[in-house]
This record gives structure tokens, sequence and C-alpha cells, in this order.
């Protein structure tokens, strides 16, 4: 019922902001009723395709890509031409109150006719960049993370990291191939995948996970459950992912022995996990218990940045997440910070240091601008 009662609310939302966006912009724009007309049943049409976008999932196999490709490109155009139509009004608002200030009637028709048609146009643009970024593989992101009394035998040690992929309406085999040949060419010491991976169920997407199972790496590939493996069937995609010969820890830690020295790499499940299962509530000072004291270097895989603030008094020495996309595109990566303390790039608190990884894949609309994709290769280095 609450699910439902979610997506009504979504809905009345989506129509509202349709709504405001028609009455802004279809007045002003310069062209025939014809064409006005056709713009109304544009927003009139994307209004009804975008929900079931966004449930394709649900659908009919026959239905679900399609929908899913139409409803979520829909979603991607809209969410930039709501906030440039928002954008505009305050520019035209700002120019009203200088026109006053100036003992002039302003705007003039030229310019709400002009500003009418940038809108639905920048709006294509940023739509048309953001599918090229986010359909392309993404690319390598480098990182150094210094860390004080290193041993020497973990110095350059490597750490492959992959997070929020979610393989599911318009993400399936081929993009996730892509992203394990380029993780296997790093040649990394460990693999980390930071959550999120699928965006359905075990039923629909096991064939495109599938590709995850030729993940290598000296000392294995480590996998940390998401809020979406939540959302998509955590028991039986937890079973899905050991099958694949990835290793799931929940709120666990295993001890790996680098060329004599040892470091811990501890790994707790969804920061939210507690609300589906109270036994799988995200703990990681439980993650640390047992290890030994002698290995200074503890690792954390946590899916949200906010694990941080039980991390860092459990001892951590770094944390690995992602979850926030970066914000995706423009202008979303503003309100991650509401939810988040970190958007994205290496940071530190207190004597944690934390990486925020923007995302290997994409959720929802296939866009970026502003927040590209990576697959990051962290390395070890000796630091103060």
């Amino acid at each position: 019922m609450r699910r439902y009662i979610f997506l009504i609310r979504i809905i009345v939302i989506g129509v509202l902001a349709h709504a405001y966006v028609g009455a802004r912009l279809i007045p002003d724009i310069p062209f025939s009723p014809a064409a006005r007309w056709g713009a109304a049943l544009f927003l009139l049409a994307s209004c009804l395709v975008i929900p079931a976008g966004f449930l394709s999932r649900r659908l009919p196999r026959r239905f679900s890509e399609v929908f899913g490709w139409i409803g979520l490109l829909l979603m991607g155009y809209f969410s930039s031409l709501f906030v440039l139509t928002l954008l505009r009004d305050l520019f035209l608002l700002a120019i009203w109150i200088a026109g006053i200030a100036g003992g002039r009637h302003l705007p003039g028709a030229g310019t709400l006719a002009d500003t009418a048609v940038a809108v639905p146009l920048l709006a294509l643009a940023s739509s048309l960049v953001g599918l090229y970024n986010a359909r392309r593989r993404a690319p390598v992101r480098s990182v150094d993370v210094p860390i004080a009394g290193l041993p020497a035998a973990l110095e350059g040690f490597t750490i492959a990291q992959i997070t929020d992929v979610h393989v599911g309406p318009t993400i399936k085999r081929r993009y996730v191939d892509a992203i394990v040949d380029a993780v296997n060419g790093l040649h990394a010491d460990l693999i980390a995948v930071t959550g999120d991976v699928v965006d359905g169920s075990v039923a629909r997407l096991s064939a495109h996970t599938r590709p995850l199972g030729r993940l290598q790496a000296r000392h294995g590939a480590y996998l940390v459950t998401g809020n979406h493996e939540y959302y998509s069937g955590v028991e039986a995609w937890v079973a899905e992912f050991e099958r694949l010969g990835l290793n799931v820890l929940l709120n666990r830690h295993v001890v790996i022995d680098h060329g004599g020295a040892r470091l811990v790499v501890a790994v707790v499940t969804d920061y939210g996990a507690g609300a589906y299962d109270p036994a799988q509530e995200s703990d990681p000072e439980k993650a640390l218990a047992g290890a030994p004291m002698d290995a200074n270097v503890r690792i954390l895989l946590a899916h949200q940045p906010r694990t941080a603030f039980a991390a860092e008094p459990a001892g951590y020495t770094l944390q690995l997440s992602g979850h926030t996309h970066g914000g995706q595109f423009l202008p979303w990566n503003f309100f991650v910070r509401l939810q988040q303390p970190f958007t994205a790039g290496l940071r530190r608190l207190g004597r944690l240091w934390v990486y925020t990884s923007r995302g290997t894949g994409y959720w929802g609309p296939p866009k970026r601008v502003g927040a590209p994709s990576e697959i990051t290769r962290i390395r070890l280095v000796a630091g103060r």
C-alpha cells in the first residue's frame, strides 16, 4: 500500500510539473496554433509514458525494453525541460524587475518568444550529450590514497572499484561485458563492487549480469549489497552473485596476506538494509570484529557514503562507496548533499579516508551531464 501511495504522489507531481511547463512555454512559442497543439500533445504523451518507463520492469518482457527506453529518455528530457523552464522564469522575473526600476515595460514579446524556443532546444541538447556520456563505457579514473604507516609490501596495492551499474531496463549484457573487460585489463590486486548492481529480478536479469563472473583479481572480487538489491530481491541476488564467484560478505571481513603484509577488507550491508531485514542491519563495528590488531590497514566497502560516520570511530583506514552517482546530471548533484556527506571524490572524515565513486552505470534516464561515470583504480601509497 505504501508503495502505491508513493507512486500516486509521483504521478501527481509529474502531472503538475508538465502543466507548469505547458502553461509557461506554449503561449509564448512563436509558431502556428497547430504547432502549439502539437507541443501540448507531446507534454500529455510525456506525462503518460514516463510512469510506464519508470515501471517498465513490471511489464511483459516484449514491452519492457521499448517502454523502458522511451519512458526513461523522456524522463531525462523533461527533467531538463522543467529545470530550464524554472530558470527562464527567474530570468524573466529579473528582467521585469529591472524594467520597473528603469521605467520601461520589460520583457518584450521578442524575449518571451526567443526564450520559449530556447528552453526545449537546450533541454534536447543536454539530453543528447547526456545520452552519449551515459552510454559510453565508463573511463578509468586513477586515485592515490595516502596511508600513514603503510607497510612496504602494500605500497602500490590496487583496488578496481565499480559501483551503481544498475543492470535493468536500458543496461544489458553488452554494457556489462565492456565494463568487465576494462576492469580485468587493470590487473588489480582486488576488485570492489560497491552495490546497486541491478534493478530487477534474477529471473529477468541473470543473463545480463553473467559477465560479472569473469571478474579476475589476485585476491578476488568482493560485492556489497546496495539499496537497489533490496528493492529487487536481495536473497536471490546474493545467491546469484555467489554462484558467479563473487564474494558477498554481509557485515563480515576477510584478512588478506599480500607479500607478507596483512590488510583487512570488511563489507557491510546497505545503510538502510535493516528496514528490509533487521538481521541485516548495517554494522561497520560488527564487520570488523575479530580482525587482527597488527593489520593496521582496514578497508571498508559500504554502498552509501554516510556509513562513514559509524566507520570512522570503528577504526577503519579507507571506505569505498558509491550510491550518489555524483548527482548524475545537473542540477541534482546539489541535492545529493542533503542526504550524503560526500557527493564524489576522495574526502577525509577524521582519521578516515572516504572515496565516493560517481558510478559506473546510471539509474533511470540514460543521461549524465557534469557527473561522468567511472571505473576507479584505487592505489594505496605511503603517507604521513
